[in-house]
């Protein structure tokens, strides 16, 4: 199932392609774009954290991450996290879009495609995992229909070392069927 879940995804002129390591040096531009984003992160993209982030992402077996394409620039990143196919749940997380990119709509747009995928592919719960102080990001899952279930208190410790309060969200796909 996880050949099923792990696919490239298009809507137009917008690519989700598998990460690798021939997007290195476009993604490290692009997050290198808000520098000061990071801290509200797990783990920092930022300048002097690059690498190692990165070789963590695409390296984990637990992720399938994407590269975020918008015609021929990269814009960003996200990734399926911690499929269960027994629960037929998956996390959606890693995600991130170049100051640029932000209200034009993109945002939406890749994640209605990451959704609508995970659905079609037998995911019947999608949960985001949202640090308390990202207002931004709860703002636009709560726009896609997301409920918010509760908040996990000091649930990890982030790059900074600060004791993270995560706020956890979920999709069910009759909610999103009924929605869309």
């Amino acid at each position: 199932m996880l050949d099923r879940l792990y696919v490239e995804l298009a809507d137009g002129d917008l690519g989700l392609v598998k990460l690798a390591e021939v997007h290195r040096e476009a993604l490290r531009a692009a997050c290198a774009a808000d520098a000061d984003i990071w801290p509200i992160y797990s783990s920092s993209f930022g300048p002097g954290h690059f690498d190692k982030s990165f070789d963590t992402l695409i390296g984990s077996g637990g992720r399938m991450p994407y590269a975020i394409v918008d015609g021929d620039t990269l814009v960003g990143m996200t990734a399926y996290l911690r499929p269960d196919w027994s629960a037929q749940t998956v996390e959606i997380g890693n995600s991130y879009v170049h100051p640029d990119a932000r209200g034009t709509g993109l945002n939406g747009r890749v994640k209605r495609l990451v959704i609508d995928h995970a659905f079609a592919a037998g995911i019947r719960r999608i949960e985001f995992r949202i640090d308390e102080r990202n207002k931004r990001s709860q703002a636009a899952v709560a726009k896609l229909g997301c409920v918010k279930e509760g908040v996990l208190r000091s649930e990890r410790i982030t790059w900074t070392g600060y004791c993270r309060d995560t706020g956890l969200w979920s999709l069910l796909a009759d909610e999103w069927t009924n929605r869309s």
